[in-house]
């Protein structure tokens, strides 16, 4: 297990620094009672910062019945039944800490938004005036440069955690938060969804293998604004020599660039899932479904907020596109069912199945005539589509 506390040098004595969340103060004596029966070292200043921390840091804690791995991993949910091939490997590394400086959203200490609560009880969508659409195209334009870097280093053997730490670096060295970091207490900086994992996915040290799709769901805080994007990346040689993995994946990515070229003012936001879902219909040669748990949503200074937007036809969602709304469309399609089902961990979707599933993501303007795609991919970006075979 690494050691989950920070420490800073002085010349005469090392000071634990406190392992709360987003707490950079010095740590006192107090220690967890269950890291203390399990020979790790974790230090707090306060009984509220442990207790605030607590649904992050319990995360750390090796479950009596896991059994470890030569390399000291384990699963930590043994009696779970998995659907698929995909499992949990822990421990995951400690809650990676923001400087200080960076502006950090309203979550960022106790992992939960009062704005978002406080937004959910209307319906009303907003219109962002010009000043704040520049302010969506700077965050938007840096989330792209997030997500990219982390592309980059996809390939076998490589980590999700060790992608989230990218993730994490190149958010501070873009004076970003990572907004998934804390929210509602996920313990990570960016989603990594592998095979059969719809989205949510928490990174650990399972390397990723050839023949592997990954998604990578990046979201950074800029200034008071959010972008939201993410796409799904083949991992060696082999996944794109899949004839099922690429029609998955590429039918996906095709799925959301059709419901993009309809977004306009006056479309109705409920036309989206039957654009989707017809175009994941067309493909004969695979049964591909529709999600229909998760759905886009609206995101400005809030990360998520109205409208929301199922994926999937004959929805009732209610709006109508209007110039300056923010949204986000990311369809997820699998292979056979669209039934999923939640690890332990209370975040990892999975199909239930146990078959691939892959998913595409931008944050989108509506304008006068259409709309602009502000997490649009850069010609330097990594990925992009496979030929189907």
């Amino acid at each position: 297990m690494e050691n989950v506390s920070f420490t800073k040098m002085t010349a005469e004595v090392v000071t634990p620094i406190c392992s709360g969340i987003e707490c950079h103060k010095d740590a006192k004596k107090l220690q967890c009672p269950k890291c203390l029966n399990q020979g790790l070292h974790s230090y707090f200043c306060g009984q509220e910062c442990f207790k605030r921390s607590w649904p992050i840091h319990k995360q750390l804690h090796i479950p009596p019945q896991a059994k470890k791995n030569e390399d000291g991993t384990y699963d930590p949910f043994p009696n779970f039944s998995y659907t698929g091939s995909l499992r949990a490997v822990y421990p995951l590394s400690p809650m990676r800490k923001i400087p200080e400086h960076i502006q950090k959203p309203d979550y960022a200490v106790t992992g939960t938004s009062p704005s978002e609560q406080l937004e959910a009880r209307s319906f009303k969508i907003k219109r962002l005036n010009p000043q704040e659409i520049e302010s969506m195209r700077t965050v938007c334009r840096l989330g792209r440069e997030v997500l990219d870097a982390a592309a980059a280093a996809v390939r076998p053997g490589v980590t999700t955690d060790e992608l989230d730490a990218i993730v994490h670096q190149a958010c501070i060295e873009r004076e970003c938060y990572p907004s998934p970091l804390n929210y509602y207490h996920f313990p990570k900086s960016v989603c990594t969804s592998v095979n059969e994992i719809i989205c949510h996915g928490i990174p650990d040290k399972r390397p990723l293998q050839d023949g592997d799709i990954v998604n990578l769901d990046v979201s950074v805080f800029h200034k008071g604004f959010h972008a939201d994007l993410n796409e799904t990346y083949y991992v060696g040689d082999k996944a794109k020599a899949n004839p099922k993995l690429v029609c998955l994946v590429e039918t996906t990515r095709e799925a959301l660039n059709a419901a993009i070229a309809a977004v306009k003012p006056g479309m109705l936001f409920k036309d989206i899932g039957n654009i989707i879902e017809k175009y994941a219909k067309s493909v004969k040669s695979h049964e591909l479904s529709v999600i229909r748990t998760y759905c886009g949503h609206g995101v400005n200074q809030l990360f998520h907020c109205a409208p929301t937007i199922p994926h999937y036809a004959k929805n009732r969602c209610p709006g109508v596109m209007r110039p300056g709304m923010t949204f986000t469309i990311e369809p997820m399609l699998s292979l056979g069912s669209a039934r999923d089902v939640s690890w332990p961990d209370d975040w990892t979707a999975a199909t239930l199945s146990g078959d691939a599933s892959a998913q595409f993501e931008h944050t989108l303007l509506v304008t006068e005539d259409g709309c602009e795609v502000l997490t649009a991919r850069l010609p330097t970006s990594p990925g992009g589509p496979a030929p189907k075979k």
